[in-house]
């Protein structure tokens, strides 16, 4: 049986952030984000990580990431393009920008033989969240559609620097995902929180709703689901919005819960996330992952 591989999805634009932040260091000893996230898998049991990144970062990544793991982890490298389309189907010359989180996934469809876990490369997880999903991926039914997700208290995700868009799920009492809604503008409020549709009107919404973070547990199976999707994304929304049109991969989980071709077990974390989604995020970045250092939850230097 092969053993569950993590995936970065780590090709972003990084627009709101103004660069390449899955790069950008967050402590003296020059660790990313992405490092503590590749430590924590190691710890919880994995062996092997799968990039994906744009092409022309290539070496650029390789350098700043793969090279200081490489010794302690096996990697391997995947290239999301635009050009990686369904057979068939016209290339849309002005389109510029990736075609979304679940297009970034079909990209390890040739290199992921097995379950496995995805996560996006700037989003600080903690450590409970990789045990808890490299747990379930080896222990769960292999039945096709039998998924799982980390669910964090939409309060812990918060960034005091803007809006934020997040997964807002909805849970059954047996701990099953009923679907996802994504909020495209969310703030931190005296009260909490709330989330806007038109840009001015604001609807309160508690912290301890489980959002989504984009990090999953999958099987092999859902890699074909993705190229399926994909193709319908393709076909069907892109010509509509050839610039900006995205296909999300929570989007492609929804719909299969919603047609019952996918069951997903939502596990709890009780860590608190924090991310770069913006510049001004990055120096509180910096004092939380001191302060973890200081209480010993990592050591000083990860991969000496």
């Amino acid at each position: 049986m092969d053993k569950p591989v993590l995936v970065i999805m780590a090709a972003g634009m990084g627009s709101r952030y103004g660069g390449l932040k899955q790069i950008d260091t967050v402590d003296d000893e020059n660790d990313k984000i992405i490092d503590f996230s590749i430590f924590d898998a190691m710890r919880a049991g994995f062996e092997k990580v799968v990039f994906i990144i744009k092409r022309e970062d290539h070496e650029l990544f390789k350098e700043a990431v793969g090279d200081a793991v490489a010794s302690h982890i096996k990697i391997e490298y995947v290239f999301q393009e635009l050009t990686d389309i369904p057979e068939g189907e016209q290339f849309y010359s002005s389109r510029t920008k990736p075609y979304g989180t679940a297009h970034a996934v079909r990209s390890a469809r040739n290199v992921v033989h097995g379950p496995f876990a995805v996560i996006n490369a700037d989003d600080f997880y903690g450590r409970e969240a990789f045990k808890r999903i490299y747990d379930y991926l080896v222990t769960s039914n292999r039945e096709p559609g039998n998924y799982c997700m980390v669910g964090y208290k939409l309060g812990n995700t918060l960034t005091e620097n803007g809006s934020v868009s997040r997964g807002i799920c909805s849970v059954d009492e047996n701990g099953n995902l009923v679907d996802i809604v994504e909020r495209t503008k969310i703030i931190r409020t005296e009260d909490g929180a709330a989330y806007t549709e038109n840009g001015s009107d604001y609807i309160p919404i508690s912290p301890d709703t489980i959002t989504s973070m984009n990090i999953w547990g999958f099987g092999e199976d859902f890699l074909a689901e993705l190229d399926d999707a994909f193709a319908r994304f393709y076909r069907e929304e892109l010509p509509h919005n050839i610039e900006k049109a995205e296909c999300y991969l929570p989007f492609v989980v929804d719909g299969m819960i919603r047609s019952g071709r996918a069951r997903v077990q939502v596990l709890s974390s009780s860590d608190k996330w924090f991310g770069v989604t913006y510049k001004e995020d990055r120096e509180y970045v910096r004092s939380r992952i001191a302060g973890l250092k200081q209480q010993g939850v990592y050591p000083r230097y990860l991969w000496q």
